[in-house]
């Protein structure tokens, strides 16, 4: 009987390299949909940190605009800073998130130029994954331009009758409504593919909606047209629903429901049609 063979230490060691390479080419599991999601939120977030004009003005737009007309039109219009306060803060809240949503749909036409957006197509993930990240990272930042409008109302005096309950509900429907704006930025960003256009897009929709507002006077010391425009802007109805909230004020129920309804109408009419352009973008 023969003995067995001996295989050479040489021969042993070279057969590790291919175990190697057999064991790596294993498919691997597919990431599920909220996994991929956050990986792109937490992507959004660090490129604010070689972009930090979106945290800027997210920090300068409500400073700026409530001190400003707080303290230099405040006694003229409402005969005292305090109350001019009440009603100016809420409507603030509304604008400032309302304007920073243009950056989610800047970063993303970059993406587009770049050609990161064509690399995330490719990968295996949900489909829906780079929007709804998109989304994630966009209501960290709200929260945050949240959080130093209502911080900063507090530094100057401001205390919402409605509380912590009151204030928490009006964040809420801000949110949700910038979260809307940012699906419609998303499509125009898919659309034009060029991050300036975006941003002049943006602000030539929502400059007149913040001042053909409610935010800083009372609509009755306007002309009857623009009283109109007025009532129709849904960014007023956002502003006046806030503003209820955060002073327990009576009068909110309609504008908070067009405030829903508006939200609602941008979501259901933009979120298909960002898939449906993200799919099919070439």
């Amino acid at each position: 009987m023969s003995a067995p063979t001996a295989v050479p230490r040489s021969a042993a060691t070279e057969t590790q390299p291919l175990d190697l390479v057999l064991t790596a080419s294993r498919p691997h599991r597919r990431p599920g949909a909220f996994a991929a999601s956050a990986t792109f939120g937490r992507r959004a977030l660090l490129k604010i940190k070689h972009d930090p004009k979106q945290l800027v003005e997210s920090i300068a737009i409500p400073i700026l605009f409530t001190v400003l007309f707080t303290y230099l039109f405040g006694g003229a219009i409402s005969g005292s800073s305090d109350e001019y306060l009440r009603m100016l803060l809420p409507g603030v809240l509304s604008m400032s998130i309302s304007i920073v949503t243009m950056y989610g749909g800047a970063r993303l036409a970059q993406d587009v130029t770049t050609g990161a957006f064509e690399r995330f197509r490719s990968l295996p993930v949900w489909r829906g994954a780079f929007v709804a990240g998109s989304l994630l990272s966009d209501t960290a930042r709200y929260l945050f331009a949240s959080a130093t409008v209502v911080g900063l109302g507090l530094l100057m005096g401001y205390r919402p009758d409605g509380g912590v309950p009151g204030v928490l509900a009006a964040v809420a429907l801000v949110v949700v409504w910038g979260l809307s704006l940012s699906l419609l930025w998303a499509v125009v960003a898919l659309l034009v593919r060029d991050p300036a256009v975006v941003i002049s897009i943006a602000n030539v929709v929502l400059m007149p909606l913040s001042f053909a507002s409610n935010i800083f006077v009372e609509p009755k010391t306007m002309p009857g047209w623009l009283q109109a425009v007025v009532d129709v802007n849904p960014l007023s109805h956002v502003a006046t629903a806030a503003r209820a909230l955060m002073n327990d004020t009576s009068g909110s129920s309609g504008s908070l429901t067009w405030s829903l309804i508006a939200t609602t109408a941008i979501t259901a009419l933009c979120t298909p049609l960002a898939l449906h352009l993200y799919n099919r973008h070439d």
